[in-house]
């Protein structure tokens, strides 16, 4: 919903990386070259390829592109196991300003430790990373159960908070909340949703559809998110009932996204990406629509109130927040003019 653009005052040069889309899978060393233009649905294809054991743990947005994915850290259902995609690249080709190419150990460690979750497009053009896969089950389990607030899922998601950061490493259980239709007559209902991927158990019988690099349709939406250290009282979660239900909540979703486990025994001094041992999960807020409206101001206006709400319940000072979710509400450049008061949360 939220357009982004870049200007400059001199003359410049627009990189596309769109075709660098080359990858290479060693099963023998568990490793693979993966080029920036790629997507993590064509990584995942070409790992499946090569070996039914191995796999990567980026994200389940498989159209999303590997480069400014790996470059903000990068977390998927497998971080837990094994951290994050930060925690697995071992080396990398970037081009600096200079127009020279490095790999790890021409850039320096300096280097190679900031482009691992500082961000894209700041400290150079990463053309190519080098990966390190993991073992896995030749089968997974997944399941999904869900519940409504009339349910007591309420009850459910404040008991959540207590065990799932807690629980096996093998077992990746996250939360997913949003206005259904409860009836045939369109009676409004918040819906909980309990879904889960268990290391053991379930084949992928179509593999090729990681191989699309667009999806179906186009949606507009906005992304915010928060870190939670503590667990939130459960009457926050039941004073989400009238939000939800506004007319400006119909297309919100809220996710819960467990840590714990492998996060918890990363330093967070390891790579940019800070958010490891005393998070319990963070939160992903999204509102947005199928098609394009001329009305989005109301559905960021829905959102910035709830996040509003959630204020006191979330990690402060600063109140953090995850660098791949562009939100532009935490601030924007001015024409280059910036400071770090201007760029603190």
């Amino acid at each position: 919903m939220e357009g982004l653009s870049y200007v400059s005052e001199v003359p410049f040069v627009l990189i596309d990386l769109v075709n660098l889309r080359s990858i290479d899978v060693n099963v023998e060393n568990k490793s693979a070259w993966v080029e920036a233009g790629a997507t993590i649905g064509e990584l995942y294809y070409r790992i499946a390829e090569k070996s039914g054991t191995l796999a990567f743990l980026a994200s389940t947005c498989h159209t999303v592109g590997v480069g400014g994915h790996f470059n903000g850290g990068a977390y998927g259902t497998l971080f837990r196991k094994y951290g994050l995609v930060a925690d697995n690249i071992i080396d990398a080709y970037l081009i600096d300003a200079n127009g020279k190419v490095l790999d790890r150990k021409s850039m320096g460690e300096d280097l190679f430790w900031v482009i691992r979750g500082g961000g894209g497009g700041s400290f150079g053009i990463v053309l190519a990373w080098k990966i390190k896969l993991v073992v896995v089950p030749a089968s997974v389990t997944l399941f999904t159960v869900t519940n409504t607030f009339e349910q007591n899922a309420t009850q459910l998601i404040h008991h959540w908070q207590y065990v799932a950061y807690k629980i096996s490493n093998d077992i990746f259980l996250f939360v997913a909340i949003s206005r259904e239709n409860s009836s045939e007559q369109g009676n409004k209902t918040i819906q909980t949703s309990f879904n889960a991927l268990f290391l053991g158990k379930f084949p992928i019988e179509k593999p090729e559809v990681f191989l699309a690099r667009t999806t179906a349709s186009k949606s507009l939406f906005k992304v915010k998110s928060d870190y939670v250290k503590e667990p939130i009282p459960k009457f926050v979660f039941e004073g989400m009932h009238q939000s939800f239900y506004e007319e400006e909540g119909r297309y919100a979703s809220l996710n819960f996204v467990p840590y714990g486990g492998k996060m918890d025994e990363i330093s967070e001094a390891e790579t940019p990406f800070p958010h490891r041992s005393g998070n319990i999960y963070h939160i992903m807020y999204v509102t947005g629509e199928g098609e394009e409206t001329l009305e989005f101001h109301k559905y960021i206006s829905w959102m910035r109130r709830f996040y509003r709400y959630m204020t006191p319940y979330i990690s402060k000072s600063p109140r953090e927040a995850y660098v791949n979710y562009r939100d532009l509400d935490i601030g924007v450049n001015n024409k280059g003019n910036t400071s770090y008061a201007r760029s603190s949360i």
